[in-house]
């Protein structure tokens, strides 16, 4: 069995973060390891509060990890400050880890931030040039690449962009725009590949950037070329949407269990 690592924070309500990543792995058959940055007060309505972990702390995770689970692939998610970004880019360089699957986790599907501002920066010049691929959606997208992304055109320009920042390839992802149809786009260096599906009407949304870069790392693990990879994950949160059971009174959870 291959193992998956996620190094994100910790969502109470369930439906993202690390409790998300994990579920993720399970159901795509790999064993799934965390290191737990930050802690969420959260549930489907919103943000009560984010608690990051001492460095300290971090780091005997990632040391844990690297001594007796070295991952066959891993991803990053929210990351909560300055600190803990570098804490992390440094660790994956220094155990020697693939290159991780970056999910740039800056605001929370209720709209409440899970980044500090400061750390933005840091995330484009410490954690993207490392990067397997990167997950961002439009806004976050915006923020790395430093221009506005409002329609398919200008999220290929961001996609470039990023894609100059280092990373080997990068996933923008469309869930964001108002069109029936939802395309993500994979921009490479060898070109782009636009993923696209009719949209599915829901409000359960919450922690499905989470899960698709979890399934993405998962099938990175298992061995898979990165567009399967993409095209099995994306296949796998509509299937959850589809399937989301309506829990909480805000923006639900999808259905993991798909």
């Amino acid at each position: 069995m291959q193992i998956a690592l996620t190094i994100a924070g910790s969502d109470s309500g369930g439906g993202a973060g690390i409790q998300a990543d994990l579920k993720t792995f399970h159901q795509f058959g790999v064993h799934g390891t965390s290191v737990i940055v930050a802690l969420t007060a959260q549930n489907t309505r919103g943000v009560r509060s984010v608690h990051a972990i001492p460095a300290g702390m971090v780091g005997d995770q990632l040391a844990a990890i690297a001594e007796d689970l070295p991952p066959a692939a891993l991803k990053t998610g929210m990351l909560a400050s300055p600190a803990l970004v570098r804490q992390v880019a440094e660790a994956i360089r220094g155990y020697g880890w693939p290159r991780p699957v970056v999910d740039p986790v800056m605001v929370a599907t209720s709209g409440d931030r899970l980044l500090e501002a400061e750390a933005e920066a840091v995330i484009r010049e410490s954690l993207v040039p490392l990067a397997a691929v990167v997950t961002p959606n439009l806004g976050e997208a915006a923020i790395l690449a430093g221009m506005e992304v409002k329609d398919v055109a200008s999220m290929e320009r961001a996609g470039r962009r990023i894609l100059d920042l280092g990373a080997a390839a990068v996933l923008v992802k469309g869930g964001h725009l108002t069109d029936t149809t939802l395309v993500d786009l994979l921009v490479t260096s060898s070109g782009t590949r636009r993923y696209q599906h009719p949209r599915v009407a829901t409000t359960s949304t919450h922690g499905t950037g989470c899960t698709l870069s979890a399934a993405i790392t998962a099938g990175l693990a298992l061995g898979q070329p990165l567009e399967t990879a993409v095209s099995d994950g994306i296949d796998y949160v509509r299937r959850g949407l589809l399937a989301a059971p309506g829990l909480g009174g805000g923006h639900g959870p999808l259905n993991h269990r798909v």
